[in-house]
């Protein structure tokens, strides 16, 4: 078993989460404008959600990875160049953060809760996130690769968690100091830049 790949893909999933995207935003304004709980119901729903998408990419990619050495390769080229694209696609982007909150209407915790598993599962950017990210980072030859991509999974999904739950319980602070600092959006913005095209060469790097 290998510790420093699993350690590197803690890494890069902290990084990933404190990313300024949709989902982390959505838990500050659920946060600032309800109260911490809803954010933190929010939270809940959105990891939930994770878990479908961890299935779907194990048992795929799994297959795929014990059928060929050629569409691994396939596999992993193309999710260096989705996080490529996705880079770019930030590179574009407006750096500012945006925290309005007249979009964020006041819902139980039940509803909150449920509200980020629908975000999260009919987002199949997800899975095609998981099927970028998550191969590059197996990290044994004994065990299971379906058994590896779960293990990841959870890794994601207790790291994300993390994160989000410390931006809902800290959202007051975090969107005080994202309003005073000027230059923050800007940062944010190359530290996420960083971060994709930094997975996305380890991604095409990595052996299977």
């Amino acid at each position: 078993m290998n510790y420093e790949i699993l350690f590197s893909f803690i890494f890069a999933t902290v990084a990933l989460s404190f990313s300024p995207g949709p989902d982390n935003i959505y838990v500050l304004m659920q946060s600032i404008t309800n109260g911490r709980k809803y954010g933190l119901a929010t939270v809940c729903g959105l990891i939930s959600g994770c878990l479908l998408h961890t299935t779907l990419v194990a048992f795929g990619v799994s297959a795929i990875i014990k059928e060929s050495d050629t569409l691994f390769f396939a596999i992993k080229a193309l999710g260096a160049l989705y996080l490529l694209y996705l880079a770019y696609k930030v590179y574009k982007s407006d750096a500012k953060v945006s925290l309005g909150s007249a979009a964020v209407p006041k819902k139980s915790l039940g509803q909150l809760y449920k509200q980020g598993v629908i975000m999260n599962v009919l987002n199949p950017k997800v899975s095609i996130f998981f099927l970028a990210f998550f191969p590059a980072y197996l990290y044994s030859d004994t065990i299971s690769t379906v058994t590896q991509f779960y293990v990841l999974g959870l890794i994601f999904m207790a790291t994300s968690f993390i994160v989000f739950a410390l931006i809902a319980i800290l959202a007051g602070f975090i969107s005080d100091y994202l309003k005073q600092s000027k230059n923050i959006g800007l940062v944010l913005k190359w530290l996420q830049i960083v971060v994709f095209i930094g997975i996305a060469i380890f991604i095409f790097l990595s052996e299977k």
